[in-house]
């Protein structure tokens, strides 16, 4: 199972004593600070403030990748390659990237910061094993997310890893549950906690992991695209690119982002 707010290695990230980021947490936050005073128009103390903006569309911060690498090609199921194998092997990886990513972040994702599981105007619940509806902080369902997970991925029926070990009949339908769990969870660091990934440099590594990870899961259908509307400026920012221009569900449908998101 994973540790304490989903970071594999059992030991809860703490930015004080992170060399690679050097960053301490009271650094972090004067560095949101700086990225706010910037970002905020002047202000207007007789009309309510208008919807803010999203800071992670700003062309400044989108244009970040860690790598031109065509990622189109990249998500294709190469030849005389299993299906079932491809789909595992990039399952497990997405997972272990996305758990890294939100491990740099969860230092400010907390109980009280984040009240509940929201990306944009969504909030999700996370459903257990029984089919009870639990309504959590954000913090908790990522863990829920990342323990569940962890617990599939590591299961050798269910992603096997010995030669002759056949998967199940239900692997696919897991696949897109897994999928659309780790979308919540970067839709969330991009709604709630980017200033913080501005802050430590780490947004060209968000970009390029969401490119890959949306492209990868279009390309399977792997996640409902009504699932996935509400991300769909970014995702026509970010995959355009990429020959996938525009979002195959339309996003134009603003509607959809201002539902509660039901777990199946």
């Amino acid at each position: 199972m994973v540790g304490d707010h989903c970071n594999l290695s059992g030991d809860r990230p703490v930015l004080s004593q992170n060399p690679k980021t050097g960053l301490s947490c009271k650094m972090v936050l004067q560095a949101v600070g700086k990225v706010l005073r910037k970002s905020k128009g002047k202000p207007n103390g007789k009309k309510p403030a208008p919807e803010e903006k999203k800071l992670y569309l700003e062309p400044e911060y989108t244009k970040f990748r860690i790598t031109d690498f065509e990622f189109k090609e990249l998500v294709m199921l190469p030849r005389e390659i299993d299906l079932n194998e491809w789909l595992a092997s990039n399952t497990t990886t997405f997972f272990h990237h996305i758990n890294l990513q939100y491990s740099t972040i969860s230092e400010f994702c907390t109980g009280e910061s984040c009240q509940t599981m929201a990306a944009c105007n969504t909030q999700y619940y996370w459903y257990d094993e029984r089919g009870k509806k639990i309504k959590c902080t954000a913090p908790q369902y990522v863990d829920f997310v990342m323990s569940s997970v962890q617990k599939l991925v590591t299961d050798e029926d269910v992603f096997p890893t010995k030669y002759g070990k056949e998967f199940p009949n239900s692997f696919e339908s897991l696949v897109k549950k897994i999928c659309k769990y780790l979308f919540h969870v970067l839709a969330h660091i991009y709604s709630s906690h980017f200033k913080e990934t501005l802050a430590l440099e780490l947004h060209g590594h968000l970009n390029t992991l969401y490119t890959h990870f949306i492209l990868f899961i279009r390309e399977f259908n792997l996640v409902d695209p009504k699932e996935t509307t509400i991300m769909d400026d970014l995702t026509e920012v970010l995959c355009s690119s990429c020959g996938s221009g525009s979002s195959s569900n339309g996003s134009g449908n603003s509607s959809a982002g201002q539902n509660h998101v039901k777990e199946r």
